[in-house]
C-alpha cells in the first residue's frame, strides 16, 4: 500500500472517530434528557395514581353514603352495582344473586316504564319518573327516579345510572290528605246547605209574626193607644234585628268557604257597587284616594269585604264632617289596603276582640257583631292579614293585605 493510500485511510479514520465522538455526545445528551423525562413521568404517574386512588375512595364513600338508593345497570336492564340504600329498598344482594330491573316493575306500570326507558335512550336522561315497584318479597313501594346514560370514550352509551327515592310514606300521606279534604269539602257543603235551610225556616215565622202585627195594627187603626203602638213598633224593630242577624250568620257561614271563582276583579267597579248599596248621610264623605288595582278572586267576596269595612266606618261616625278614606299601597308580592275614618275610634284593649263573631263594642241596633268577623274570614281565605290602628275618640284605620 502506498503512502498516499495510507494517508487517505488515516484521514478517513480520523473523521470517523470525530463523527463517533460527536454522535456519542449527542446520544449522551439525549439520554440525560430521556432520563430526566422518565423521572418526571414517574413522579407524575405516582401523583396521578395517588389522586385516582383518593378520588376513587371519595367516590366510593359518596356512593355508599347517598341517602337515596343508587343503581347502575347495563342497557339490557341487568343491575351492575347498587349501594346499601338500594339493597335495603329492593331486598336484593348483588354479591349473592343477579337482578334485572324488569323484575322490579309493577305490573300496571309496565307501559309507563318502557316509555320512560325509551325517553332515557333517546334524550340521555329522564326526571321525576314516579311509579310503583316490587321488592324481592313482592311488597309494593312507590319510588321517584332520576336517571341518565353513561357513555364510553367514543360517546357511545354503555350503561345507565339512577337515583331512586322511596316516596311510599309521602304517597300514603297524600292519599290521607285527599280523603280528609274530600270529607271536609262534603261536610262544608252540607253545613252550608243546612245554614240556608235553617235561615229560611227561622225567617218564615219571623215574617209571619211581622205580618200578624201589621194586620192587628191595620184592623185596630184608631183604637190603639200610644203605648200599645210603641210596643208594636218595638216588636217590629226586634223582628227586623232578628232577621238581619239570621242573614248575617248565613253570610258569615259562607264568607270563608273556598270558591272556584278566580277571575280578575277590578276594585274600581267594586267601589262603585259598594257606594250604590251603602246609605251615606250627607255629612259623611267617602273618598277613594287613588285608582284601585285589579286582583284575582271572587267579586262577591271582595264586595263583602269592602262593604263591611266601609259601612262600619259610616255607621260609627260621630263627627259633623265624617270622612271615610279608602287607599292602598303596592308591594312586590301583595297589595296593602286601608279604610280610614274619623269616627268614635276603638280602645286598644278591644283590638284583639273585634274580629270575633258577636263581639260588638257598640249597642247600635244595626250592629250584630258579625261584620268584622266576615271581613277576617275573607282576608284569611285569600291568605292575607288584617289589623287596625285606632285612637279612641279620633278614628280608626283598618289595614289588610291581599296577595297578588
Amino acid at each position: 500500500m502506498s503512502q498516499e493510500q495510507i494517508n487517505i485511510l488515516q484521514r478517513a479514520l480520523k473523521r470517523e472517530k470525530t463523527a463517533r465522538k460527536a454522535a456519542e455526545k449527542i446520544l449522551e445528551s439525549k439520554s440525560r434528557e430521556l432520563y430526566a423525562l422518565s423521572e418526571e413521568l414517574k413522579i407524575t404517574n405516582t401523583k396521578l395514581e395517588t389522586s385516582v386512588s383518593e378520588k376513587s375512595s371519595q367516590l366510593a364513600g359518596v356512593f355508599e353514603n347517598i341517602i337515596d338508593a343508587y343503581m347502575v345497570m347495563d342497557l339490557r336492564g341487568n343491575v351492575l352495582k347498587m349501594n346499601d340504600a338500594a339493597s335495603k329498598l329492593f331486598g336484593y344482594n348483588l354479591s349473592e344473586e343477579k337482578l334485572n330491573v324488569n323484575s322490579l316493575i309493577y305490573t300496571e306500570d309496565i307501559t309507563y316504564a318502557f316509555e320512560s326507558f325509551s325517553e332515557l335512550v333517546e334524550k340521555g336522561r329522564f326526571s321525576n319518573y314516579t311509579a310503583r315497584v316490587f321488592r324481592k318479597n313482592k311488597e309494593v313501594r312507590w319510588v321517584q327516579i332520576n336517571a341518565s346514560l353513561i357513555y364510553d370514550a367514543d360517546q357511545k352509551p354503555i350503561a345507565a345510572q339512577g337515583i331512586i327515592r322511596n316516596i311510599t310514606e309521602l304517597k300514603s300521606l297524600e292519599a290521607q290528605k285527599e280523603k280528609i279534604r274530600n270529607a271536609l269539602e262534603k261536610s262544608n257543603n252540607e253545613l252550608h246547605e243546612y245554614a240556608h235551610i235553617v235561615s229560611h225556616d227561622l225567617k218564615s215565622p219571623l215574617r209571619s209574626i211581622d205580618a200578624l202585627v201589621s194586620w192587628i195594627k191595620s184592623d185596630n187603626e184608631g183604637k190603639l193607644d200610644e203605648e200599645t203602638l210603641q210596643n208594636f213598633s218595638m216588636i217590629e224593630s226586634t223582628l227586623e234585628t232578628m232577621e238581619r242577624l239570621i242573614s248575617n250568620i248565613l253570610e258569615y257561614s259562607s264568607a270563608g268557604s273556598e270558591t272556584n271563582k278566580l277571575e280578575d276583579v277590578n276594585l274600581n267597579n267594586t267601589m262603585e257597587d259598594v257606594n250604590r248599596l251603602l246609605f251615606v248621610p250627607e255629612h259623611i264623605s267617602i273618598d277613594i284616594l287613588k285608582k284601585m288595582p285589579t286582583v284575582k278572586g271572587d267579586p262577591t267576596k271582595f264586595q263583602q269585604l269592602f262593604q263591611n269595612l266601609m259601612s262600619n266606618a259610616v255607621k260609627f261616625s260621630n263627627k259633623d264632617n265624617g270622612i271615610v278614606e279608602v287607599d292602598f299601597v303596592e308591594e312586590p308580592s301583595f297589595y296593602q289596603f286601608s279604610v280610614k275614618d274619623n269616627g268614635i275610634g276603638i280602645e286598644k284593649k278591644f283590638h284583639d276582640r273585634i274580629f270575633k263573631i258577636f263581639h260588638s263594642l257598640n249597642r247600635n241596633k244595626e250592629s250584630t257583631g258579625i261584620g268584622l268577623s266576615i271581613v277576617k274570614k275573607i282576608v284569611d281565605l285569600y291568605e292575607g292579614t288584617i289589623w287596625l290602628d285606632s285612637e279612641f275618640g279620633k278614628g280608626t284605620t283598618f289595614f289588610f293585605t291581599i296577595k297578588k
